[in-house]
């Protein structure tokens, strides 16, 4: 039970931020233009809640078949540990997808954009090939890229746009600053798992760009929401609440910076997801009571 404990935590820190923070953007800029919905708001957290830990079930059973997670430093892998059968985390991974289709379906109807769809289906598509199938793009160095787009782009205006009917220049701004921080936590994961993946064969963007420029990587993404937040507050001061996050980021960034590796790296990840969080909070609020 307790290496199953290990997983939850683990997967706990990975998915509270990633699905829950782009939602409270996106449903604060569309407070901001006074088109905040619950109904809609509560629908795509589902969405998000349900892609994000589906992703997660599809990642630890594609890398265990795989024999990725045959010898890993970070938190404990279902498949790889074989702490469960792999057709029994990929069939969660696809009730979790199933799920997460039901509520965007639900979703999409009220909104009465039905070519949503289409992006919907490209998000399932995008979680289970990440890792999945014959050439999976997170083997590629793409991981980073997509997570900005799907986590970023599509979560914070997708929420945005099926409450409001329209994006924003707020909201843009918000799904840059939510794309830098999610591909930042996946920078870190990828920078602690650097030496295990090379002989994995997993050219993650750490392993094709080095341990050096990865962590130069790692700081530019979390100075981005920084960045936003400054430009933001011209229009709309009340979004300097952002700069709140930096209390997590600050210990993250020195613990990069300062060269640390393998467990010494964890912390970051959770460092990390808590700034990401804070920052979507202290933003959503000001913008959408502002």
């Amino acid at each position: 039970m307790a290496t199953v404990a290990e997983w939850i935590e683990g997967a706990r820190v990975r998915t509270l931020p990633n699905s829950v923070a782009p939602v409270l953007v996106g449903a604060g800029t569309a407070a901001a233009v006074g088109a905040f919905s619950w109904v809609r708001s509560l629908l795509a957290l589902v969405v998000s809640l349900a892609l994000q830990v589906g992703v997660n079930y599809a990642n630890d059973y594609s890398d265990g078949v795989r024999g990725t997670d045959a010898v890993r430093v970070g938190p404990l892998r279902l498949v790889g540990s074989g702490a469960a059968a792999p057709g029994t985390v990929k069939a969660a991974a696809f009730a979790c997808f199933g799920l997460g289709a039901v509520a965007g379906l639900l979703l999409v109807s009220l909104s009465g954009h039905w070519w949503l769809v289409a992006i919907g289906a490209a998000c399932i598509a995008g979680a289970w090939f990440y890792t999945g199938g014959e050439r999976p793009y997170g083997y590629s160095g793409w991981g980073e890229a997509a997570v900005f787009l799907f986590f970023g782009l599509v979560a914070v205006l997708g929420t945005e746009y099926v409450q409001a009917d329209k994006v924003t220049w707020l909201g843009v701004a918000g799904a840059v600053a939510m794309g830098s921080f999610s591909a930042a936590v996946l920078v870190a994961n990828n920078l602690r798992d650097v030496p295990t993946d090379r002989v994995a064969g997993k050219n993650t963007m750490a392993v094709r760009l080095g341990e050096a420029r990865t962590r130069v990587l790692y700081q530019v993404l979390v100075s981005v929401p920084f960045v936003v937040t400054v430009v933001a507050a011209v229009h709309t001061p009340v979004a300097l609440v952002g700069l709140l996050a930096a209390v997590f980021i600050g210990p993250s960034s020195r613990r990069v910076a300062r060269g640390d590796v393998g467990l010494a790296l964890i912390p970051v990840l959770k460092e990390t997801g808590l700034a990401m969080l804070t920052w979507a909070v202290a933003t959503a609020v000001a913008v959408g009571l502002g």
